[in-house]
């Protein structure tokens, strides 16, 4: 697998971003440091996000976005060539600050090769490692957070409990506020009681293929005059947006009787089925009631299920530490119960109660005056005295 070269002739920073998610926060986070500094030289090993927001896009990663044990392993020989592939680039054209964005499993790997072979600044090099998006090492793999300390420059927390949980290593962690949570940056839902409902299925491919049929068999028994059942779907990417379809087909639905648009589309819902990922908090930010639905791979959720000590699946949840939206996970999620939380979201005191909640997640997840993440990185961009 061969990477392309700076386009430029060099790069100041290097974005490793390997979820659609990710991908996304990385471009707001690059269109932000192009707006404070101009002339900065930016390439991406990420998605469409970054590409769109004029990043040198050298590899498509989130188009092989995968999670779980079982996933990880059916893919091993493409993600070590892109490891190789990565990491000898990075010998090459030795950006001067490497923003790694989530996506612990391999991002650190990358983090350690290179102080190992001396490039990075904590190996002795001259590379900074800027870790944007903290692992939810407060979820599992807490003992992560020592290895990362040896190995990364400084981590920019976007949850404001996160910085508590490095306490215990030298490693520079600051909450630099969440994006969804900064007034620049429009998000692409919003709620409207008029509207239809909204099917938010994720990501990746195996996640999808798992949730939306059991979107699909609870939109098919709701009633034809409910206003539900006009229903829209967000894709991310044209590889998602033909699963959607082949999935439709399988459950004997007719084109256009559910709408397919792109996830950059703006668009109104009264109600959301929503995954756990992303998605869910951009919809609770937006104060569309509803609720999450999750189907993972036996094996991965079963061993999940003894690794991760949280109690709750979704973000908004976790943060507010009640319920904005009922979880649905596994084989709790049956059509009957799915349309139950549906028409529960439709009552005036749901309506109100998300609302607030809304409310709150945007107060919570704002920063307080004072650095960025975009002050954090330039800071490593300024030669040393």
């Amino acid at each position: 697998m061969q990477l392309a070269t700076p386009s430029d002739g060099g790069c100041d920073v290097l974005f490793l971003a390997g979820e659609h998610s990710g991908d996304q926060h990385a471009a707001r986070l690059a269109a932000d440091l192009w707006a404070a500094h101009s002339d900065l030289k930016m390439a991406a090993i990420g998605g469409r996000a970054l590409e769109q927001a004029g990043v040198q896009l050298l590899h498509d990663l989130t188009e092989s976005s995968v999670v779980g044990l079982v996933e990880v392993l059916k893919n091993y020989g493409y993600f070590r060539e892109l490891f190789e592939s990565t990491l000898n680039w990075v010998v090459e054209n030795r950006p001067k600050v490497l923003v790694l964005v989530d996506y612990p499993g391999f991002n650190l790997r990358l983090a350690k090769a290179l102080a190992d072979r001396g490039i990075s600044r904590k190996g002795g090099g001259d590379v900074a490692v800027y870790q944007y998006i903290s692992p939810q090492i407060w979820a599992w793999k807490a003992g992560r957070r020592f290895k990362m300390a040896r190995y990364l420059d400084e981590v920019g927390a976007i949850f404001p409990f996160e910085p508590d949980c490095y306490k215990d290593t030298d490693l520079p962690v600051q909450f630099v506020g969440h994006p969804f949570a900064d007034s620049r940056h429009q998000l692409p839902l919003r709620y409207a009681a008029d509207a239809g409902l909204l099917l938010l299925p994720g990501s990746r491919k195996q996640a999808v293929l798992r949730i939306f049929p059991l979107m699909l068999q609870a939109w098919k028994c709701l009633d034809a005059n409910d206003p539900l059942k006009q229903a829209t779907v967000l894709f991310p990417s044209e590889p998602i947006r033909e699963i959607l379809q082949q999935a439709m087909a399988q459950a004997g639905i007719e084109d256009g009787a559910i709408q397919l648009v792109p996830a950059e589309t703006p668009t109104a819902a009264r109600a959301v089925l929503t995954s756990s990922g992303t998605m869910s908090l951009v919809c609770a930010m937006a104060g569309i009631p509803g609720a999450i639905v999750y189907r993972a791979h036996p094996i991965t959720y079963w061993i999940g299920r003894r690794l991760v000590r949280i109690p709750y699946l979704g973000m908004a949840n976790l943060i507010l530490d009640e319920v904005m939206y009922p979880e649905f996970l596994q084989g709790a999620a049956h059509p009957k119960a799915l349309i139950s939380a549906l028409h529960d979201a439709q009552s005036p005191d749901r309506i109100e109660r998300t609302q607030k909640q809304s409310t709150q997640l945007a107060e919570t997840l704002r920063a307080e005056s004072g650095s960025t993440a975009v002050d954090r990185i330039f800071s490593y961009l300024v030669p040393t005295k």
